[in-house]
C-alpha cells in the first residue's frame, strides 16, 4: 500500500488504537504493538523486515531515554524521600508568591528545556510539580500540563536545542542564532499564554489518580507534612540533584553550539548527554539520601524506583515501535514528493508539513529536520530571504513540530504517566493542549511575518 491509502490506513489506525486503549480498555503497551504489526503488513514492508524494524524501534526508545527515565525517578524519589522536594517547593513560593503556581512551574519548564530536552527536564521537575500540588492544592492535572507546556515550547523554538538550531543551520541560518534565540522567545507568548488557560481549564475537568486518591484520605496540611520529616535539607542540597544536571547539558549545548574543541570541550560533552547528566545528579542525590541519615533506604528505593519506571518504559518504547513502522514505510517519502501541493501556503506551508510529519512518526526533532531539509530549497519560491523571515520559518516549523503529541510520542507517555493519567486522559490533557499551543504559535509567527 502507498501514497493516499496508506495516509488512510495510518489514521485508521490511529483511531482504531485510541478506541482500543480507551474504549475497551486494552493494556497500551498490547494495543499500540499491535496496530504497529497491522500498519506495517499494510504499509507493504516485507514481512522479513518487520521484526527487526519491531526490534529497532524497541530498543531505540531505550537507548534515548530509558535510562533518563530511570535515574530522572530515582532522583526524584530520593527528592520525596528527604524532603527535599518540599523544600524546592518552598523556594519556589517564595519567588513567585503563592498565587502564581501554575506559571511559576510552567516558565520554569520553559527555561530548563532551553538546554534540555522536554522528555528529560520533565522528568527533572516532576518532583517540583508534585511539591506544588501538595504546597498550594492547585489542580495536579493543571500543574501537569503547565510543565509540559513549557518544557515543549522551548524544545522546538529556542536554540540550542537540537531540533532548531538544526533547522536554522539547514535553512542558511546558522550565522544569526542570537536572532533566532530572540524570535523564538519572542514567539513563546502567545503559546505559553494559551497552554496556561487551557491547563486552568482541563484541571477543572479532570482528576488525576493521585488526585482521587488523596481525595478519599484525609488529607494532611503542608505543614503537617513538612513535620513527618523533621529537619528538611537545606536549600544548596535540596537543588544540587536538579540544578547540576541542567548546568551540565547547557554547558555541552553552549559548547557545542560555540564550536570548541578540546579536552575540556570533550569532558563537557561527556557529562553533559542526558544519561551522565543525570548519573551525576544520582550521585547528590545519593549524597543527599545519606545527609538525611536515610541510607538504609538506598536499596528499597532503587527497587521501587525499577518498579514504578517499568511499565513507562515498556509502553514509551511501544510508541517507538510505532513511530519507526510510519517511517520505514513510504509515507514519509510520500509526504515529501507532494509537498509542492502546500507551497501557496506561504508561512503556513512549513507548519502544515513539520504538523503532518511530527503526528504520523512522533518524534519533534525528526520532524523538525526533516520539514527543513524539504523547505530549504523552496525558500526563494516562498519568499523568504531576510534573516528575520528564515527565523520566522524555523518558528513555524518548530509550531508544527509540537501539533500533535499522542501515541506515539515519548513524551507524551512520559507527561501522562508521570502526572499519573490514564492514556484516554492523556489525550484530553497532552494531545489537545499540544494542537492548542501549536495553533497559537503559528498565529503569533503569522501576526509577525505581516510586521517584518
Amino acid at each position: 500500500m502507498t501514497g493516499i491509502w496508506l495516509i488512510i490506513a495510518f489514521i485508521v489506525a490511529i483511531v482504531a488504537m485510541i478506541l482500543l486503549i480507551s474504549k475497551l480498555k486494552v493494556h497500551p503497551f498490547l494495543a499500540i504493538m499491535l496496530i504497529s504489526l497491522v500498519l506495517a503488513l499494510l504499509a507493504g514492508i516485507p514481512m522479513t523486515e518487520i521484526p527487526g524494524i519491531i526490534g529497532a524501534g524497541f530498543s531505540g526508545t531505550f537507548t534515548s531515554i530509558g535510562i533518563v527515565i530511570i535515574l530522572g525517578a530515582f532522583i526524584g524519589a530520593v527528592l520525596e524521600k528527604t524532603g527535599a522536594a518540599l523544600k524546592l517547593a518552598d523556594m519556589v513560593i517564595k519567588l513567585v508568591g503563592e498565587k502564581h503556581p501554575e506559571l511559576a512551574i510552567e516558565l520554569m519548564g520553559w527555561v530548563v528545556s532551553i538546554p534540555v530536552f522536554c522528555d528529560s527536564g520533565f522528568v527533572i521537575l516532576n518532583p517540583i510539580r508534585k511539591a506544588l500540588v501538595k504546597r498550594t492544592k492547585v489542580s495536579s492535572v493543571t500543574m501537569t500540563v503547565c510543565l509540559s507546556c513549557g518544557l515543549y515550547i522551548a524544545h522546538v523554538f529556542i536554540p540550542p536545542t537540537p531540533g532548531p538550531i538544526a533547522a536554522a543551520q539547514t535553512l542558511g541560518g546558522g550565522e544569526y542564532l542570537l536572532l533566532i534565540i530572540g524570535i523564538g522567545a519572542l514567539c513563546s507568548i502567545f503559546p505559553l499564554i494559551a497552554g496556561l488557560l487551557y491547563a486552568k481549564l482541563i484541571g477543572k475537568k479532570i482528576k488525576s489518580a493521585d488526585e482521587i486518591t488523596e481525595s478519599d484520605e484525609v488529607v494532611k496540611t503542608y505543614d503537617e507534612l513538612k513535620a513527618e520529616y523533621g529537619k528538611l535539607p537545606n536549600g544548596i542540597n535540596a537543588i544540587a540533584p536538579l540544578v547540576v544536571p541542567i548546568l551540565l547539558m547547557a554547558a555541552s549545548s553552549v559548547v557545542t553550539m560555540v564550536g570548541w574543541t578540546g579536552f575540556f570541550a570533550d569532558l563537557f560533552k561527556f557529562l553533559g548527554t542526558p544519561i551522565m547528566a543525570l548519573a551525576v545528579g544520582s550521585v547528590f542525590a545519593i549524597i543527599q539520601l545519606f545527609t538525611a541519615k536515610k541510607g538504609k533506604d538506598f536499596y528499597s528505593l532503587t527497587n521501587e524506583t525499577l518498579k514504578t519506571v517499568g511499565p513507562i518504559l515498556f509502553v514509551t518504547a511501544a510508541g517507538g515501535v510505532l513511530g519507526k513502522v510510519i517511517s520505514s514505510s513510504d509515507m514519509m517519502n510520500f509526504i515529501k514528493d507532494n509537498a509542492n501541493v502546500f507551497q501557496t501556503l506561504g508561512i503556513f506551508f512549513p507548519f502544515l508539513l513539520a504538523a503532518i510529519l511530527k503526528s504520523a512518526q512522533g518524534s519533534s526533532t525528526v520532524a523538525i529536520t526533516t520539514t527543513a531539509g524539504i523547505v530549504a530549497p523552496l525558500l526563494p519560491v516562498l519568499g523568504f530571504a531576510t534573516p528575520v523571515e528564515i527565523a520566522l520559518v524555523v518558528m513555524a516549523i518548530g509550531a508544527g513540530a509540537m501539533t500533535v503529541s499522542h501515541a506515539n510520542d515519548s513524551y507524551f507517555w512520559v507527561v501522562t504517566n508521570f502526572g499519573d493519567m490514564t492514556p484516554e486522559q492523556g489525550y484530553k490533557t497532552q494531545t489537545l493542549m499540544t494542537l492548542v499551543i501549536g495553533i497559537a504559535s503559528m498565529v503569533e509567527i503569522f501576526i509577525l511575518s505581516l510586521i517584518f
